[in-house]
């Protein structure tokens, strides 16, 4: 077996195969802090909702931290920020294992592959990814497991670029930031991300609006659609006009950052995007829309929305453990290399593109099963 882990501001999803169907489980990365007493606490554990007791305080964690907040008028709390983990939050590490653990189970055998979704580091900030990356690893070695870290937009390209030999253009609008590789033939030539995001669409729409962040990302998350229809002085009005802007955002840097020399001459690029700010109705076409009129330095051949947006990553990661899984159970398997097979390495025979076009059909096999 294997997992795929992805890592967001917002939420922590992991996937896993069971016979021909991918299962998922998932929770809000955030919490809430209420007084404790002990009665809440009794209340709190008959109704099963994840909290957790230190000193006198309860922290509520997960999907029902939205709930509490909005009924006690506070604001959650995020062990992540701007992707990665927070450097202004204390309690970011033990509320992100706990957030883990209840997501992922225990592993089925010690050393079970897990791929966790890791961003790349961002263009437009200082911001590194290393301390993140290093700290996650750590929590799911300690739980048992071969972790490794895989990039998000990678993840992005095996999930939903199978068809096209994994080659294409793959962009992960998160909460925190947004993440883009462009991919040939399953090996990423540019990644980059931006410090936006989904949350930073929030906090525009929250101070443009006088409207508290959690209100507006309830909105958002309910029954929001990118139709231009709503009153423009209002939250929806506000969500749509920080949309354009963060598309048009991310469609500048990504025109600065991949180089016309990138591509294959003649090559038609497929673009897919995916993740829960992706969500929206309409988000496809405006995207479509703004990508048209920018001055990108290649051809599109057109572009997508993944059918589950929230799932996408932690799927890709799913395709990327499975496929080094088998890639490590053929190695196991196979017979010692004979001196004349080195010798014929050594000659150029097991050339890096051959090793890339048997990772290629390992990771299609993965991601069609």
């Amino acid at each position: 077996m294997a997992k795929g882990l992805d890592v967001g501001t917002m939420n922590i999803l992991c996937s896993e195969q069971d016979g021909n169907s991918t299962v998922f489980a998932q929770q809000r990365n955030s919490f809430v802090e209420i007084e404790y007493s002990e009665m809440a606490e009794r209340m709190l554990s008959q109704s099963e909702v994840l909290h957790i007791r230190k000193d006198n305080k309860v922290y509520v964690v997960g999907d029902d931290a939205l709930n509490f907040a909005n009924v006690f008028n506070k604001e959650t709390r995020r062990p992540m920020q701007n992707g990665i983990l927070s450097s202004d939050e204390q309690s970011a590490i033990p509320m992100m294992k706990l957030i883990i653990e209840q997501v992922v189970d225990e592993p089925d055998h010690e050393g079970e592959k897990l791929y966790f979704s890791t961003p790349a580091d961002p263009i437009d900030s200082d911001l590194s990814t290393l301390y993140h990356q290093k700290t996650l690893e750590s929590f799911l070695d300690d739980q048992g497991y071969d972790a490794e870290p895989v990039n998000e937009g990678m993840a992005v390209v095996y999930s939903e670029l199978a068809e096209n030999s994994f080659t294409g253009l793959g962009i992960s609008f998160g909460a925190g930031m947004t993440n883009v590789c462009l991919s040939y033939y399953a090996v990423p030539v540019t990644k980059f991300s931006v410090a936006r995001g989904g949350d930073w669409i929030d906090q525009q729409a929250a101070q443009a609006t006088g409207t508290p962040v959690d209100k507006v990302t309830s909105v958002k998350e309910d029954d929001f659609d990118l139709d231009f229809e709503t009153d423009v002085g209002g939250v929806e009005g506000a969500l749509s006009i920080y949309y354009e802007n963060l598309l048009d955002y991310v469609i500048e840097k990504l025109a600065e950052e991949v180089d016309e020399e990138d591509i294959e001459e003649g090559l038609d690029v497929p673009v897919v995007v995916t993740g829960g700010t992706s969500s929206p109705e309409g988000f496809e076409e405006l995207f479509r829309d703004h990508l048209e009129d920018a001055e990108i330095p290649f051809s599109i051949s057109g572009v997508t929305h993944a059918e589950e947006p929230m799932y996408s990553v932690s799927r890709g990661a799913l395709v990327a453990a499975r496929s080094d899984e088998e890639d490590s159970d053929t190695s196991s398997s196979s017979p010692s290399t004979s001196s004349d097979e080195t010798d014929s390495t050594t000659n150029g025979r097991d050339t890096e593109a051959e090793r890339n076009d048997g990772r290629r059909r390992r990771a299609r096999r993965a991601s069609e099963d």
